[in-house]
């Protein structure tokens, strides 16, 4: 498929992006997943990063760096969650790692599952509490249940046992949040349920508060809706959805539309709204980040997109493709950062409370955490 963009309204001035590079951190190893949230309590949101053999979090205003846990299995760290489970005002840590995806049968060799127990000084190091798991553990979210309830959603790469993506099916779990793991004595049991088990190889997933509890599973055939009713996790295809997806996420507009990577690890950022597809970019390499917000205050949401690995043109980097009205028939695209991120993933929010969001991504060759300040125009 031939890239295309379509370019034929200009934004007004007072939208046109423009953002400041700040560098937190140059010496990261991987920068397998990023979570934002308030870990010490002074109400002002904190960056946390799972990196290949650390987890760390980064404090609001002056970015110093602590460990919060490190070697916590023999292969890799891969993601992480991070939300206020309990109202008050601190996040609570879940993390994933023995990242082996080769090894689809063992779980003694592959994947993990840990909550991590706050201890009263958050920039001490946190107790990890191992929880059963499947192979290779990829992604997870914090997803609320009720309004009193909160569970992690875990979502391996692979079923138990499969190779190259065929046999059993991905066995996607939630863990219900027990109170007692806000104590010290966590080894209290984490009840689990199976949200799904349909896809045969899943990549991410993306979370719906707006109706919640829904949840978009981003795999090999496609993208499934999976809604949770009276304790069961229900599934049903997005129409037209059946291209396999790598990153999936929901954005606002005139109607709500869905964003994909497809496919996984792929080279196209596409949207569907209504059942249509439209293919915004086939020019990324490695597409590997991917987040819908709005950005520029126009009342409808953009995307941000990044990739990890040089594309035709040598560039790794991010861009943000704006809809030049609510309906999103066209786009525009701006770097950014050209060149100077291969970026592994990356996160929205607002970092400073000037009420603009912001772009936290994280490199995996280029070595880097950053912040781009969503600054106004001069």
């Amino acid at each position: 498929m031939r890239y295309f963009l379509l370019l034929l309204i200009s934004l007004p001035l007072w939208a046109q992006p423009r953002f400041e590079a700040q560098t937190l951190d140059s010496s990261i190893r991987i920068g397998y997943g990023l979570a934002i949230g308030d870990v010490d309590g002074d109400q002002r949101p904190d960056v946390l990063l799972a990196d290949q053999k650390q987890i760390f979090w980064y404090r609001n205003r002056d970015w110093r760096r602590f460990v919060m846990a490190e070697n916590l299995t023999e292969h890799d760290n891969v993601c992480l969650a991070a939300k206020d489970l309990n109202g008050d005002g601190r996040v609570e840590v879940a993390v994933g790692a023995q990242w082996n995806p080769g090894e689809t049968s063992d779980a003694t060799q592959s994947g993990s599952v840990h909550y991590l127990v706050r201890p009263a000084d958050p920039t001490q190091p946190w107790q990890a509490v191992a929880l059963p798991h499947e192979p290779t553990v990829h992604r997870m979210r914090w997803v609320p249940t009720s309004q009193q309830q909160w569970d992690l959603v875990v979502v391996p790469l692979h079923g138990r046992g499969n190779q190259n993506g065929e046999g059993a099916g991905v066995k996607v779990l939630a863990y219900r949040f027990p109170e007692a793991a806000l104590s010290a004595a966590p080894a209290r049991r984490w009840d689990t349920l199976t949200v799904n088990q349909e896809m045969h190889m899943t990549h991410n997933l993306a979370v719906d508060l707006t109706r919640r509890p829904r949840l978009l599973l981003a795999g090999k055939e496609g993208v499934l809706e999976l809604t949770y009713h009276r304790g069961t996790w229900q599934s049903k295809p997005l129409a037209g959805m059946t291209q396999g997806a790598g990153e999936v996420r929901l954005g606002k507009g005139k109607t709500p539309f869905v964003a994909t990577i497809e496919p996984m690890h792929g080279n196209a950022l596409v949207v569907y709204r209504e059942g249509k597809r439209q293919v915004l970019t086939d020019r990324l390499n490695q597409g590997h980040a991917l987040a819908c917000a709005d950005l520029l205050a126009l009342g409808y949401d953009q995307i941000v997109v990044g990739w990890r690995n040089p594309d035709a043109d040598g560039k790794v980097g991010i861009q943000l493709f704006v809809p030049t009205d609510a309906s999103g028939t066209a786009w525009t695209a701006h770097w950014v950062d050209e060149n100077g991120m291969a970026c592994e993933d990356l996160n929205v929010a607002d970092l400073d409370g000037d009420g603009r969001l912001d772009i936290i991504a994280a490199g995996r060759d280029s070595h880097n955490l950053k912040v781009y300040w969503n600054r106004k125009p001069e």
